[in-house]
């Protein structure tokens, strides 16, 4: 990697020596637009559009449109003498919770590396950062802007992420949120059911751009001179969903098929929630009332025992009923 900027960290009365690396790359690929019949690059000239002549870098300047095809012109000197007391300085403001900070404000991330005998100071920041959960807040300024930025650590580095400013973030103006949307409690539950079914630990790792591996394959048989494969067809995107409660069960039962989860009976928020809690604990239970069963099995065999014991008289005494009524009609 390279550095793209040198500068010092100052915290409190201490200064320490760092270089500015990029921590991201854009795997994207990118295209030269070219001429179709012999693939010769398409060049752009740098044209006046007044006088129409092509203009040099040298002569090229900034310009701010006020208005009116009116122009001012800013030169190296009018930026020059802008007031950046911290160009060359990573001054640390505050130190504020993590939490506290919306990712929506992050832009691009550097990682820093201590310079010359700044090593000491740099695991002194490190670690004093890593005990306390925290991220300072500083300024930094980078290629002539100055700009806002936390501080945090990662892999055992310091992580710089450079912010937007307040006032760079815009507020959604839609019409929904003017409607009085009334969302029932069974569809409310319902949608929690999906997230619980859909729920995981997040890895990067797990998710390819298969776009970008797609059109790879393309540009490689192009190379090669072979046919290019046809991928698969891609999947249609559903349809809107008229239903509300119809698409969230539908969504809870695909996503306990790709789980390979047995569905049955409608999902609740509880049971979608404690499948996997309710699935063990009916197995423990099982285990202890297999012993509970067979003791009383054994108990019940002297008391039938017994039963048809007391049972015996009674037949002896209903057979010979019959006999004395017989020798009662005889006399009679």
């Amino acid at each position: 990697m390279r550095a793209i900027w040198k500068g010092a960290v100052s915290f409190g009365l201490v200064s320490i020596a760092v270089k500015l690396y990029s921590a991201t790359e854009e795997k994207d690929i990118r295209f030269h637009q070219v001429h179709r019949e012999d693939g010769g690059r398409i060049r752009y000239k740098r044209t006046c559009s007044i006088c129409g002549e092509e203009v040099s870098y040298d002569d090229i300047a900034k310009g701010y449109d006020i208005g009116g095809g009116e122009m001012v012109i800013l030169t190296d000197e009018d930026f020059a003498d802008l007031p950046l007391s911290t160009s060359h300085a990573i001054d640390v403001l505050e130190f504020v919770p993590a939490d506290q900070v919306d990712p929506i404000l992050y832009n691009k991330a550097y990682f820093m590396e201590p310079e010359g005998a700044a090593t000491k100071p740099y695991v002194l920041l490190r670690d004093a950062l890593s005990d306390a959960d925290r991220v300072a807040i500083v300024k930094v300024a980078l290629r002539q802007r100055e700009q806002l930025a936390t501080l945090r650590v990662r892999d055992g580095v310091l992580l710089l992420n450079t912010m937007l400013w307040p006032d760079e973030i815009r507020k959604p103006d839609f019409n929904f949120l003017d409607e009085d949307i009334e969302v029932r409690p069974p569809e409310l539950a319902m949608a929690g059911s999906l997230i619980d079914s859909m729920a995981g630990e997040f890895d990067p790792q797990d998710y390819t751009d298969n776009y970008r591996e797609a059109l790879q394959e393309v540009i490689d048989a192009k190379v090669e001179g072979r046919e290019v494969v046809q991928p698969e067809e891609v999947e249609e995107a559903p349809a809107a969903a008229v239903d509300l409660m119809a698409a969230l069960k539908a969504s809870v039962e695909r996503a306990r098929a790709a789980r390979g989860e047995e569905g049955g009976g409608e999902p609740t928020p509880i049971s979608s929630a404690r499948s996997a809690s309710a699935r063990s604990a009916s197995a423990r239970s099982a285990k202890t009332a297999e012993p509970e069963k067979k003791a009383p099995a054994k108990k019940a065999e002297p008391e039938k025992k017994a039963a048809a014991k007391k049972a015996e008289p009674a037949k002896k005494a209903a057979k010979k009923a019959p006999a004395k009524k017989t020798a009662a009609r005889k006399s009679a």
